[in-house]
């Protein structure tokens, strides 16, 4: 009787639909496994969270010649190697850790839902594993893209404070210990878990997003090193404002694609959309009438690296 009991089951389009999706899933990865078809290295939009890697990877999918999933991946990048795996460690992960059977999962995970092609991801938590996904694979190229720290340190605070959105509880599932940012009101990690992330379980949310903003572009500038130059492509997100067309024109150049009329369109008024759920459209300086004093106070720790980065933060 409880099989009658399910029988309604079978007849909800949503299960059906779910149940043929993942049979599907199953019989290409079989043919994977049967196959090996190996396709070209990815391409990875690196970047910290609300820097602009959104808008960078929506661009660059335009290409007819990039098969993309639309969403980020992070429960499988962390279910190669993340915080289940490495004892609540972080996110992070380095060359150390690659494994040949890790290659194998992401190429069979990218046929399986995509097919064979060269791949276009976008997963935020890739910025600290740079050194990680170029052991993996050796010709993949990285389009890293960086925003004056101000702007990103008041985006990233505008995302902890959208109603849960970015939580990590939904992908992570309960922190091993207590958290309790800007006096409890935050009670798990949003966007990303970098490294030390437990020195930062007691401090104001200004501090958090500083030491985030820190973490992810120092660990990108660090990995870059080991990258061959033509495999690494940096953007200013300020560029989408001053020289978007160009730019963009630029990177499809790097990445062997063509700069079509619809793209250059595209770029022309990317300074125009709406391409946050946080807080509008972009613009330089938000910070400015989001998160100031706060902002100021955490100015210090910020500023060597936005030097470093090319900032004026003076100007």
């Amino acid at each position: 009787m409880p099989r009658l009991r399910n029988l309604h089951k079978l007849l909800d389009p949503g299960i059906r639909a779910k149940n043929l999706r993942a049979m599907n899933f199953a019989l290409r990865g079989l043919y994977w496994d049967l196959m090996r078809s190996d396709a070209r290295d990815p391409v990875f939009v690196v970047g910290c969270s609300r820097s602009g890697t959104t808008v960078t990877y929506e661009t660059i999918a335009m290409s007819t010649q990039l098969l993309s999933f639309g969403h980020e991946i992070p429960e499988f990048w962390d279910g190669l190697w993340g915080p289940r795996r490495n004892g609540w460690e972080s996110e992070a992960a380095g060359a150390d850790v690659a494994r040949p059977e890790h290659r194998d999962a992401a190429q069979r995970y990218f046929f399986q839902r995509l097919g064979l092609g060269r791949v276009l991801d976008k997963t935020c938590i890739n910025v600290m594993r740079i050194a990680y996904l170029h052991r993996l694979f050796p010709q993949a190229r990285f389009v890293y893209i960086h925003r004056d720290g101000r702007d990103n340190v008041s985006s990233l605070m505008d995302g902890w404070l959208h109603n849960g959105h970015f939580a990590l509880g939904k992908l992570l599932g309960t922190f091993p210990c207590a958290v309790n940012i800007d006096g409890g009101a935050f009670k798990e990690w949003a966007f990303m878990l970098p490294p030390g992330w437990r020195d930062y379980n007691d401090a104001p949310l200004e501090e958090v997003c500083a030491y985030q903003w820190l973490t992810a572009n120092r660990l990108a500038l660090d990995a870059s090193r080991q990258i061959p130059p033509g495999l690494w492509i940096r953007l200013r997100y300020e560029d989408i404002f001053d020289r978007p067309v160009e730019m963009f024109r630029e990177v499809f150049e790097r990445l062997d694609l063509p700069f079509d009329e619809p793209v250059a369109r595209r770029c022309a008024t990317l300074a125009a959309r709406p391409t946050s759920i946080v807080n509008g459209a972009p613009k330089k300086q938000k910070w400015k009438e989001r998160h100031a004093a706060k902002i100021e106070r955490i100015l210090p720790r910020i500023r060597p690296l936005m030097e470093e980065l090319g900032y004026d933060v003076d100007g």
